[in-house]
């Protein structure tokens, strides 16, 4: 009995999802892929007119935006740390400017969020209309980051592409070996990278709904959101159980 606890307990992939779990990130993700998740069944329930039931829900979708919003309250200097880093990264120029504006945006959606947690929890005092001016404000800043964000993605995608392209020719002319494997392997990361880039592009256009709705230039059912919402944040978790396990090797 007490070998087979051991396997459960010290299973790899209980290991690597504390791993995750032991990360703000993998925390972060967590929390959202449930809280979009209830969001949908929340929304699926008051359909079928299950007021009680979508309740449950609906409140546990609203503590998880709440304790999301305290888990992420060091995270604007963060983003301030990567514009940063980005400005004085070498770089094409287009995708350095677009990587400064989004992190510069994420900066001030999370700095805008911080004070619409603040006004939640009671600790600033905020009419409500200051209230929801300053999470519009919040809104602007997150979907703006989003749009430049899918820009930076379409741009990186083009040169990739661009790249591997030019690569897989010099690879298939060229006549010394170790100077083909050398090429082969460039190629080999160029498309890694493109994946990458392909894959943010998708989380991009799932989510830029969300802050879109929020403002009203959008007309999304709360369902769509809720779904859009779980499938991005199990990408996102994708990368941090990815991330976990190559740590670990």
């Amino acid at each position: 009995m007490a070998s087979i606890a051991s396997q459960v307990v010290f299973h790899p992939v209980v290991s690597q999802s504390l791993r995750v779990g032991n990360t703000t990130l993998g925390r972060d993700k967590t929390y959202r892929a449930v809280q979009y998740f209830a969001r949908f069944v929340a929304w699926y329930l008051l359909s079928k007119g299950k007021t009680v039931d979508a309740a449950r829900w609906n409140a546990l979708k609203s503590h998880l935006a709440l304790a999301r919003k305290l888990l992420r309250l060091g995270k604007p200097v963060e983003h301030l740390q990567l514009a940063l880093k980005a400005a004085m990264a070498a770089a094409p120029p287009a995708e350095q400017m677009s990587t400064i504006a989004r992190q510069l945006a994420y900066f001030g959606y999370l700095s805008f969020d911080a004070l619409v947690w603040a006004s939640n929890i009671k600790f600033l005092t905020l009419t409500p209309e200051t209230a929801q001016k300053i999470a519009r404000i919040s809104n602007r800043f997150w979907l703006a980051g989003i749009i430049v964000s899918l820009t930076h993605g379409a741009i990186k995608t083009a040169r990739l592409t661009k790249e591997a392209k030019s690569l897989k020719a010099q690879h298939m002319s060229e006549k010394d070996f170790g100077e083909a494997q050398a090429l082969a392997q460039q190629v080999v990361a160029i498309e890694a990278a493109r994946v990458a880039a392909r894959e943010q592009i998708y989380i991009d256009a799932l989510d830029v709904w969300l802050p879109a709705s929020a403002l009203g230039l959008a007309n999304m059912s709360e369902g769509f959101l809720g779904i859009a919402g779980f499938l991005t944040s199990i990408m996102a978790l994708r990368k941090s159980w990815a991330t976990a396990g190559a740590s670990s090797k």
